[in-house]
């Protein structure tokens, strides 16, 4: 695949939606260059978010065990297993994404995985650096998130992390023919190699 043709898989999630964010995200993807080629609202289900999240055993446990240990730390109690913790997140996560409409997105263009991701920035918004999605929109943090017992911090964007799990993401949400190939006039400028198609 050409380097100009990779795509990524956008989820705007609920808290993006309640606060009218969605024209100021899907402005800073548009001023980039990357082209839309698919866009729905929907309700997510349990399933489709299981199946988005797609952690095994050994990632509950490790993250489960990681929790654990912070709790023994600070004599807290133990309730119950390390893979109940691990699982706990994701329940957090499922919950979050659940309550309310999500826009799902795919967007094309110049090695858009990466580039997307750095826009959207870190995943806790608290220390996302200035000038990304998360660090200038939202002020949540994992300590908010552990002190209101919520297990999941609310940070605006979904982004695909890696080129290898593009259309596994995508197949959730998105049909095939719901992704339109189509050509959009600033690719003439942004890619044509000789740019001889400007002037007539």
């Amino acid at each position: 695949m050409h380097p100009k043709k990779e795509r990524t898989f956008v989820i705007l999630k609920p808290d993006t939606i309640q606060r009218s964010l969605i024209g100021e995200i899907i402005k800073r993807f548009e001023r980039v260059g990357y082209k839309l080629c698919a866009t729905k609202l929907v309700l997510p289900t349990e399933d489709q978010c299981w199946k988005h999240y797609n952690k095994d055993d050994a990632w509950f446990i490790k993250k489960g065990t990681a929790i654990i240990d912070v709790k023994k730390s600070k004599g807290l109690p133990i309730e119950k297993e390390a893979i109940e913790y691990g699982k706990d997140i994701i329940r957090g996560a499922v919950n979050y994404m659940i309550c309310g409409p999500v826009l799902c997105m795919v967007w094309e263009g110049n090695q858009a995985v990466a580039v997307i991701k750095k826009l959207v920035g870190g995943t806790e918004p608290l220390t996302s650096d200035v000038g990304t999605i998360r660090g200038d929109y939202s002020l949540d943090s994992y300590f908010l998130s552990e002190t209101d017992v919520r297990g999941s911090v609310r940070n605006l964007v979904h982004c695909t992390d890696e080129v290898s799990e593009y259309e596994r993401e995508v197949g959730i949400w998105f049909k095939p023919e719901e992704i339109i190939d189509y050509r959009l006039i600033q690719e003439e400028i942004l890619y044509d190699v000789n740019l001889d198609g400007i002037l007539e």
